[in-house]
């Protein structure tokens, strides 16, 4: 799944070799040789690829980079590779969510294996925050008082007491939960629920029983 690799490496010949590496495999390639570089000329966008990046760089160490590209809300998976690997870096720099630490030399087959691996993350990534964008727009296209509803329903409340807590009838409650499966597009109160958790309606740990 080719995508545009981004090389930040102060090394020249290994910008080069990886370069010509990943061309030969198909990838698209543009190489940096500061973190600065990096930053002045990245893209915009969200098509595939991913950022093969030095941990000693010039200005910019590649964990700070990496810090402050999530701070600009980049979305490009990052490789790590280093000449001299130390496991609190590694270990730091995974928690912040690398996708993966190599060491040099690294071989072809490591290199690709790691690529195809961010890629298929970033991939995944990207359905994931697309189908967040569908239901929140659902959840947008409720009034008012049908997000009153909702929000009572994935509480566990019973159309009776949602009714006695709004102040109107229990078929007015009915009706308005109706409209709420509908336009949510849920079957059954446990779909319901579950969304209310992923748009963060509702903690998973608040859940009461009615």
């Amino acid at each position: 799944m080719p995508g545009l690799v981004h090389v930040v490496d102060d090394d020249a010949s290994f910008r080069t070799a990886v370069e010509r590496r990943l061309k030969l495999a198909g990838y698209e390639v543009a190489t940096y040789s500061s973190a600065q570089d990096l930053l002045e000329r990245l893209p915009g966008g969200d098509g595939p690829g991913c950022i093969l990046l030095d941990v000693q760089i010039p200005g910019f160490s590649g964990p700070q980079l990496q810090s402050h590209l999530a701070g600009l809300g980049s979305t490009l998976p990052i490789v790590f590779v280093t000449g001299y690997a130390d496991t609190a870096t590694t270990v730091r720099a995974i928690k912040a969510g690398a996708e993966d630490f190599l060491t040099k030399p690294v071989s072809s087959e490591q290199l690709l294996d790691a690529l195809a691996r961010a890629l298929i993350s970033q991939q995944a990534d990207h359905i994931q925050r697309t189908k967040l964008g569908l239901l929140q727009m659902r959840l947008k296209s409720l009034t008012p008082r049908e997000r009153q509803v909702f929000e009572l329903i994935v509480r566990g409340k019973i159309n009776k007491q949602i009714a006695h807590e709004l102040g109107t009838a229990e078929r007015t409650v009915k009706a308005h939960r109706h409209q709420v499966m509908e336009k949510m597009q849920v079957q059954s109160l446990a779909e319901l629920v579950s969304m209310a958790e992923r748009l963060g309606v509702l903690d998973p740990e608040a859940k009461r029983p009615g």
